[in-house]
């Protein structure tokens, strides 16, 4: 009995490589104008914070010196409301300013915030709801290029500009690590309405585990920061 040769199996199914490129080469220029978008907004907003008087100033919790140095700052802009995101215990910053002579009901404090990025996305539909349209940003002058990158993409997606107000610290700038991890933090936030801060941890620890945990729930403020 003669056997019949087996059929050959059809090869698996793959685009040229030459497609592949061509395909790739398509993507690039969407990346481009996005890019592209991205800095012209930005730049645009940064136009707009110069021009625009501020409205409001925020204060990045994370040192006692800045809210000293807010308070001071509060003297000579006497009819700005200061928000204070994640600061000093309530006692002394109102010991702080109290010493300083600002009333008490120009103080906002929010203990929402665990970190730079939430200090933004728990306040910035406060602002939005209050309609400010730009504001004064005051932290440390090592901290300001993470929290001003952050700032231009979270408040940016609301319309509102930023002027920067930096605290002497006679420390180094931060690293651009840790700008780029919360750029692509506040994009995601920007996107999904998600900071993922669990993320941010595993890279932090310079750890990624096997399948990424959810990230956490989002930090948005309803209605009324770090």
């Amino acid at each position: 009995m003669r056997s019949h040769p087996a059929h050959p199996q059809p090869p698996a199914f793959s685009l040229p490589r030459s497609r592949r490129k061509q395909r790739s080469r398509r993507r690039l220029p969407l990346l481009r104008v996005a890019v592209l978008a991205l800095i012209l907004g930005i730049g645009g907003r940064y136009l707009m914070a110069q021009t625009t008087p501020p409205e409001a100033v925020l204060v990045l919790g994370g040192a006692k010196e800045r809210e000293e140095f807010a308070a001071e700052f509060a003297k000579q802009h006497p009819d700005l409301p200061i928000w204070i995101s994640s600061g000093s215990n309530p006692e002394f910053s109102e010991w702080v300013f109290g010493e300083a002579g600002i009333s008490p009901n120009r103080i906002h404090r929010d203990y929402e915030a665990v970190d730079t990025v939430t200090n933004f996305t728990t306040l910035v539909d406060d602002f939005k709801a209050q309609g400010i349209d730009s504001i004064y940003l005051i932290t440390s002058d090592d901290h300001m290029r993470r929290a001003w990158v952050i700032g231009e993409i979270v408040m940016g997606s609301r319309g509102i500009g930023i002027k920067t107000v930096a605290v002497p610290s006679g420390r180094s700038p931060e690293s651009l690590d840790k700008v780029v991890r919360d750029a692509a933090r506040s994009i995601l936030w920007v996107v999904t309405g998600d900071t993922g801060i669990e993320l941010a941890r595993y890279l932090k620890n310079g750890q990624l585990p096997a399948m990424l945990p959810s990230l956490a729930p989002a930090h948005r403020a309803e209605g009324s920061g770090h």
